[in-house]
């Protein structure tokens, strides 16, 4: 008998993935913190604001380029060692980053707490592929998402408070430390499948083997990457995600405080709205489609709704303050329906390529991140006046407005992608019934 026994599988999977998850919410708690540190960073480190946006990119170079390694890691070790490993690097790299003296400094640290936080999510699928059946893993994904939202909720108006209280370099001291205690408590209680904690295997739930061979992997590999439908979904999420994190991580507090005269903290309430779609859309939509069975008919949609969303704030620039909330809570509602996708990549392959195929994709959404910020970044610093305030550069409604309209752009393409995929879905579904014998 083991600690767990008592318990049993439902209620400890429960508990495991929590704790996960809780790594996770810290992993989309730092990749966002920059909107609202941005003009305490810009202070800091005199930052122009393509700087700026390569700062809070960094986060996002090692976090994309890392995904597909780390979702072949994670096959290789399972998703214990991997998510107490991860979380313990990105200790590293906060503190780092809350006592750097220059920018370079805090660039690298930033960079290392992407390194850190980029096995987190593959980590944590990998285990509801262990864990949960495969009728419940949308669902369960919408929730592990979720716990992206409530990180990037708190990276707004409760960061910033915070930040008021005590300072940035303090909270992000605090927040260091507890991911070292969170990395022990990972080590010591996470069990990579049912069997690890003295359970029989879970009705419905097939778990690969303990270990796949490498040339599994490299195989698995090569096939996820020659399949057009990972690329299409890769580049939905690189627009996407991208640039929702762009405007929810970083130019989101500026946009809003600049353009309607606001205080960081008020202007983080909207973007804490934005958030609270975030946390609210992956749980909602991922258990609609498990309920309905719709996959990529909900990833259009989404896509759809998300540059409508964007396209509104292009065209109108400074609307009304409650429509901005309204806009920032709808594009990040329907990221729930986008991220669909990882169960349409696991679903397209055998258990034992499940972190490799999601792994791949997620590595393309994140590029999205890594890039957009600066390139968002660019088209604010080509119209900047010229005109700071406290140190921190302000930046033109035109700014504003063709950085919003990157935004739309990419949602366009994002569309064009989703609806492609969809097509080809469709033709793989229809496929046996359309080969099929005639019977009587």
């Amino acid at each position: 008998m083991t600690r767990f026994s008592r318990f049993g599988p439902t209620r400890v999977r429960w508990a495991l993935w929590a704790l996960l998850t809780t790594g996770f919410l810290l992993v989309s708690f730092h990749r966002v913190t920059s909107a609202v540190l941005a003009d305490d960073l810009a202070r800091t480190f005199d930052t122009t604001g393509a700087e700026l946006g390569m700062l809070h990119a960094s986060f996002f170079y090692i976090y994309a380029g890392l995904q597909l390694p780390a979702g072949i890691l994670v096959d290789r070790a399972g998703p214990r060692r991997v998510a107490a490993g991860g979380l313990a690097v990105m200790a590293l790299g906060v503190f780092g980053f809350a006592l750097a003296p220059t920018y370079g400094v805090a660039f690298a640290s930033r960079a290392l707490l992407g390194l850190g936080g980029s096995v987190l999510y593959t980590a944590t699928l990998r285990f509801l592929a262990n864990w949960y059946r495969p009728d419940e893993f949308a669902t369960m994904t919408g929730w592990t998402v979720a716990a992206a939202g409530m990180g990037g909720v708190l990276a707004t108006t409760p960061l910033a408070v915070a930040i008021d209280a005590v300072g940035w370099r303090s909270v992000l001291l605090a927040v260091g430390v507890g991911g070292v205690g969170l990395a022990v408590v990972t080590y010591l209680a996470v069990r990579d499948r049912p069997r690890d904690a003295g359970f029989d295997p879970l009705d419905g739930v097939r778990p690969p083997a303990s270990s796949v061979e490498l040339g599994t992997v490299i195989e698995n590999t090569r096939r996820v990457l020659r399949e057009g439908e990972t690329w299409l979904m890769g580049t939905m999420l690189f627009l996407v995600l991208g640039t929702n994190f762009t405007v929810t991580g970083l130019w989101g507090v500026p946009y809003i405080a600049d353009l309607y005269d606001l205080s960081v903290r008020t202007a983080s309430l909207f973007v804490f709205v934005g958030n609270v779609g975030f946390l609210l859309g992956s749980p909602v939509l991922g258990t609609l489609s498990d309920r309905i069975g719709y996959r990529t008919e909900l990833i259009v949609a989404s896509c759809v709704i998300f540059t409508l969303a964007y396209g509104l704030v292009f065209l109108l620039v400074t609307p009304p303050l409650l429509l901005v909330g309204v806009l920032l809570f709808s594009a990040l509602f329907v990221m729930g329906g986008a991220v669909i996708a990882f169960t349409v990549a696991k679903e397209r392959h055998d258990a034992t390529a499940s972190a490799t195929a999601t792994g791949a994709i997620n590595s393309m959404g994140y590029f999205g991140a890594a890039l957009l910020p600066a390139v968002m970044g660019l088209a604010l610093d080509a119209y900047w006046t010229g005109e700071t305030v406290a140190g921190a550069r302000v930046y033109t409604p035109t700014g504003y407005r063709v950085a919003f309209g990157i935004a739309t752009a990419a949602g366009v393409v994002a569309v064009c992608c989703a609806y492609l995929l969809h097509r080809r879905e469709s033709r793989t579904d229809a496929a046996p019934s359309a080969t099929a014998e005639p019977t009587d």
